[in-house]
Formats: C-alpha cells, sequence, structure tokens
C-alpha cells in the first residue's frame, strides 16, 4: 500500500460533484487534473495521454448511486413524518431535487443528512484509493517524543 498526502475533503467533492468534467488523480503527487470539456487539445488532456499510467480519473457518482446513499439513509431514520415524505420524494421524479427540497423541512433531520452522507462519500474515497493500492497520509504525524521532558510531555497529552 503506497501513501501520499491528498486533500482528502476536494476528493470527496469531486467524487460528489455534478459537474461532467473530468478530473484525473496524479498517481505521483496525489495532485488533481482537471481536463477542460470544451477542449480536447488542451494541456492538460496531453499529459494525461502522454502518462497514462500516472493518472487515473476520479470517478463520479451517478444518480443511481446518489439515490442509493440516500435510500441508505432512510434505514437510519425512525421519524415518523420525514420518513415516508422523504421515501415517496426518492420514487418519484427527478428523485434528487426532490429530497433535497423535501429533508429541508426537517432542520434536524436535514443536518443528519448531511454528516450521513459526508461518512459515506468518504467511505467511498477511501474505498477507491484502496483499490489503487493507495492510502492518504494521516492528517496529523504523531508527535516525535524524544527528548520532551515528560512535564512538559504531560501538559502537551492533556490538550490533545
Amino acid at each position: 500500500m503506497r501513501t501520499f498526502t491528498l486533500d482528502l475533503d476536494a476528493l470527496v467533492q469531486l467524487i460528489n460533484g455534478r459537474e461532467q468534467q473530468e478530473n484525473w488523480l496524479d498517481l505521483e503527487n496525489g495532485s488533481v487534473l482537471t481536463l477542460p470539456a470544451e477542449d480536447p487539445y488542451s494541456d492538460e488532456r496531453q499529459q494525461v495521454e502522454l502518462e497514462p499510467d500516472r493518472y487515473t480519473q476520479i470517478p463520479n457518482l451517478d444518480v443511481m448511486q446518489r439515490v442509493a446513499i440516500r435510500e441508505s439513509f432512510l434505514f437510519t431514520l425512525d421519524d415518523p413524518h420525514a420518513h415516508p415524505l422523504l421515501s415517496a420524494a426518492l420514487t418519484g421524479r427527478k428523485p434528487l431535487r426532490a429530497f433535497d427540497y423535501e429533508i429541508e423541512a426537517f432542520a434536524t433531520i436535514h443536518e443528519q443528512w448531511l454528516a450521513y452522507e459526508l461518512k459515506q462519500l468518504r467511505e467511498y474515497a477511501l474505498n477507491w484509493l484502496y483499490e489503487l493500492g493507495l492510502e492518504p497520509a494521516p492528517d496529523k504525524l504523531p508527535l516525535d517524543t524524544r527528548g520532551i521532558p515528560k512535564d512538559i510531555l504531560r501538559r502537551l497529552n492533556k490538550h490533545a
């Protein structure tokens, strides 16, 4: 498993993005190339075509995957008023828009939904990276405690 630094939150936004653009992950340094759809001869596209083993396209969730995440959220919900309303929204025309509109009426449930969605998208991104043999570097590196007096270490750990 190869570890490198990347912005996992930005990756999650790209996976969940609704824009029809191509985003490619640089497997050497974790940066992202966004290919402009209107320019098939852009420098970025040529870069990807010249080194195809260096880049992999970042997946973009389709409508069915987005609906599935919302449906799985409903299994965690026990509100007798919100559940039937949100469930019906997912079976109608434009299910994503209808779900997002209906959930606005339930502030607490809306917050739960946002936290649930973020957790699911992060898990999706981490699984995708794992399939590529990659893992993001930890957000915070462990503190090198060699040579630090014990009383200072105790205070540092107290605030951590």
